[in-house]
């Protein structure tokens, strides 16, 4: 069973209906201890980091996160939730998870006099790392290489370690689209809202064979 963690800043209706699509089964809880025998953990989110770091204290999720991943649950962060697994977000100055070393910058941030649009929304395709390719992590089988997806986002991830970048997309700047880390799996797109290739990706990660990462 996938749990999907539900927070209060999470897109859980789009999730559940992407894995209603793949014949997932699936539990959507506001507790911890409901989703404490998930063998899966998907982690959504939209909309803003301080509110949502908010959100996840009060909920309990915030060490629930923290001691699924020790205890080698696979957890995907979607989106927002791919940004707050690190340490510290601009949006808000807030610290967040800590689950890797890095910080999620704006865009003007990384490259100043940034002259494309933000959020960045819209369609984008995936370039695979280097890493990705010699060690693959298992999102991404049966997945056509520079296939699209679906980004809506103002924040930038950047990680210490870019051996975790295991895909990313053309915008102005090389985005980290993909992370990969042990048992833990974000993306900045949504792939609930991707089509085939965004399905594809969840049926991977939801499945028995996920490759791993560093």
């Amino acid at each position: 069973m996938v749990g999907i963690i539900d927070y209060n800043a999470g897109n859980i209706p789009s999730v559940a209906r992407a894995l209603d699509a793949i014949k997932c089964p699936y539990k959507i809880s506001k507790s911890p201890e409901e989703l404490k025998n998930a063998e899966r953990l998907i982690f959504p989110g939209v909309g803003d980091a301080k509110y949502a770091m908010e959100q996840l204290k009060i909920s309990g999720f915030q060490q629930f996160l923290k001691d699924s991943l020790q205890a080698k649950i696979p957890i995907l962060g979607i989106c927002l939730g791919s940004q707050i697994i690190f340490d510290f977000s601009e949006e808000g100055d807030i610290p967040c998870l800590g689950l890797l070393p890095g910080t999620i910058r704006h865009f003007s941030k990384i490259q100043q006099n940034f002259s494309l649009k933000v959020p960045h929304m819209g369609w984008n395709n995936l370039t695979l790392s280097t890493t990705e390719k010699e060690n693959p992590c298992g999102l991404f089988e049966k997945i056509p290489e520079q296939s699209s997806f679906y980004f809506v986002h103002s924040y930038v991830i950047q990680p210490e370690n870019q051996d975790v970048i295991r895909a990313t997309a053309s915008y102005g700047i090389q985005v980290p689209a993909v992370i990969c880390s042990g048992n833990l799996y974000a993306v900045q797109f949504h792939p609930e809202k991707s089509g085939e290739p965004g399905l594809q990706l969840l049926r991977n990660f939801t499945s028995k064979n996920l490759g791993g990462g560093n």
